[in-house]
């Protein structure tokens, strides 16, 4: 669509969204959405354009009103989850695929040099616990590491770490992306080694069924929280119309939030392993219950219900037209 073409058929819109900004939360998040939709589709037509940054304005002018007007302020957390954290997925999947591509290449050569490295698995995940999953095995119980402590000290360590890990890879962003990439590089390497040992001792399947009880959520956090830190980092290496400084802070903004949006998935992480997966003799149906659950979980909120949302806001503004 040419330029002139798509700022007549919205020039009404913005301008009714210019003049004054009232509703009720879900109208105000509507508009947002409407908006940021245009925005997203003139920084890919019309990169350099002054319609571009008109739009940016008024997005960031909506969203300041929608957390500053008191009559939002109550819905603050419904509206971050309900619509400003999926779109963030929306507007930056891209990170976030590399982030997951990298991490699963990162994982594939932990496992590949397990295989022809002997040594391996113990350089990266320690004498100390090789030793003793060793010892667990020869008991007839080779995940009883998950029952070696107590149920609510372990909640708490397990999910500060976490926390803990996702907030270093986002910040290493700011080297140029390559502080991001060296964590999944550090994270895909140990899952990748740890998964292989398994599968060399004969306990592939039984590993998946315990360990990713907890960890469907868990890495699938660590891993967005990568694509924060990509954010972050490409926003330094691509401002694109924007000068550094703003790309820069638009950026940290946006992966900041993603991380933030995190905190909860970490914390049903650590439940999961602090409490539930220590039964290592759960029922397979119960397992296979909650693992499934788990994953479609993370792929309905993170990939279809953010593209569902772009989806239908953009029918429904081409619908106005």
């Amino acid at each position: 669509m040419r330029e002139p073409l798509f700022v007549k058929q919205n020039t009404a819109k913005w301008k009714t969204f210019e003049q004054g900004i009232t509703g009720t939360p879900d109208e105000l998040a509507d508009r947002f959405i409407q908006i940021t939709d245009d925005l997203a589709y003139a920084k890919t037509f019309y990169p350099k354009s002054k319609t571009t940054a008109y739009l940016n304005g008024l997005a960031a002018n909506l969203h300041q009103s929608i957390y500053k007007n008191k009559k939002v302020k109550k819905n603050r957390f419904k509206l971050f989850w309900k619509y400003e954290l999926p779109l963030l997925f929306k507007t930056h999947e891209k990170p976030l695929l590399y982030s997951f591509v990298f991490f699963i290449v990162f994982s594939l050569l932990g496992a590949l040099s397990a295989k022809y490295d002997d040594q391996f698995v113990q350089l990266i995940l320690g004498p100390e616990y090789v030793n003793m999953t060793n010892e667990n095995i020869a008991k007839g119980d080779p995940f009883g590491v998950y029952k070696s402590s107590n149920e609510f000290y372990m909640f708490f360590r397990i999910t500060m770490n976490n926390i803990f890990v996702s907030f270093v890879t986002f910040v290493a962003g700011v080297f140029g992306s390559a502080g991001t990439v060296f964590f999944l590089l550090k994270n895909g390497i140990m899952l990748g080694s740890f998964e292989y040992y398994f599968f060399s001792k004969g306990l592939g399947w039984q590993s998946i069924l315990v360990i990713w009880i907890h960890g469907t959520i868990e890495i699938s956090s660590i891993i967005i929280a990568g694509g924060a830190g990509l954010v972050v980092g490409n926003s330094l290496l691509f401002p694109k119309t924007y000068n550094r400084i703003t790309s820069f802070k638009n950026g940290a903004k946006d992966g900041m939030k993603i991380v933030i949006g995190l905190l909860p998935l970490f914390v049903t992480a650590g439940f999961f392993e602090s409490f539930v997966t220590r039964h290592t003799e759960m029922p397979l149906w119960l397992s296979l219950t909650i693992l499934g659950g788990s994953l479609a979980f993370m792929v309905w909120y993170v990939i279809i219900y953010p593209n569902q949302l772009y989806t239908n806001k953009t029918l429904h503004a081409t619908a106005e037209h």
